[in-house]
């Protein structure tokens, strides 16, 4: 088996039909098996995956185990000398999969790949090449400097050497994965990837980013309008600067933290000043 395709679903039927069927053109010619988990979902997926896509190997998971857990149950299983973790708010453009592949099997030191995002409206995604959220990049970020984060030196027309591959679209060496280990099943939702990221680089592996497209309805897949988004999403910055950069003095880590908590605390009163119609 040459590639195993791990999409983690929860409530968006019609966004995870288009995925499927463009995974199915993509996958043409590549020995490869596609996982559908479903995280205990409210809508129509799981019966809309039995009786249209006989094809995918389905999971059942009987409440929301969250993003890295939700992955890591189909990676165990897979049989892939590559695993792709693919969102499913995503559509993934015909040769995109041939190609990713292709390099992957030309460069025997690149852990894991990203691709060419582009929203819905067709423009670029930055997301699709990020540096890792150091205490400096990350203050550099959260003050409007965002150049470093996403690596805007970097031509999008060429393949490049990244440091964070996205969670979106996340082609991994199995091998690789082996060595490093599967998602850390503390970040519920958001950080994981760009924890794996980091674990791949100083496992001695390659991250690139590839000029192959896809396109990503970005944020469909989750709600971003609520209170326990914003905890999710600020709380996975905490556990990942405590996980990686907790031996620094706290001159440089506190400063970072007063930093998350200031931007959940505007994200909240956002979304309150919205509820309110303010």
């Amino acid at each position: 088996m040459k590639l195993s395709v791990v999409i983690v679903s929860y409530n968006v039927c019609s966004y995870l039909e288009q995925c499927l069927q463009s995974v199915q053109r993509a996958l043409e010619g590549i020995e490869g098996e596609v996982f559908v988990v479903d995280n205990h979902s409210s809508d129509d997926s799981v019966e809309v995956v039995k009786c249209d896509y006989a094809w995918v190997k389905l999971m059942e998971n009987q409440e929301n185990q969250g993003f890295a857990r939700a992955n890591n149950l189909a990676i165990r299983q897979a049989q892939g000398e590559y695993v792709l973790l693919l969102n499913p708010d995503t559509i993934v453009e015909e040769g995109t999969l041939r190609n990713v592949l292709a390099f992957m099997e030309a460069h025997p030191k690149a852990g894991g790949a990203g691709v060419m995002m582009r929203n819905e409206d067709g423009s670029l995604a930055p997301e699709s090449r990020r540096a890792l959220p150091t205490p400096w990049v990350s203050c550099l970020k959260m003050i409007g400097f965002d150049k470093r984060y996403y690596m805007s030196h970097l031509p999008w027309e060429e393949p490049g050497r990244i440091e964070v591959i996205s969670g979106a679209f996340c082609f991994l060496r199995r091998k690789a994965l082996d060595e490093v280990g599967l998602l850390d099943e503390d970040f519920f939702m958001y950080g994981e990837d760009i924890d794996l990221s980091y674990r791949l680089l100083k496992g001695g592996w390659e991250n690139w980013y590839l000029p192959y497209a896809i396109t990503h309805y970005k944020g469909r897949s989750t709600q971003k309008t609520d209170y326990r988004y914003v905890h999710i999403f600020y709380q996975a910055m905490l556990i990942f600067l405590r996980k990686h950069y907790g031996h620094l003095s706290v001159f440089y880590t506190i400063p970072i933290k007063l930093a998350i908590y200031f931007r959940a605390a505007i994200a909240l009163t956002d979304i309150l000043r919205k509820k309110l119609h303010l």
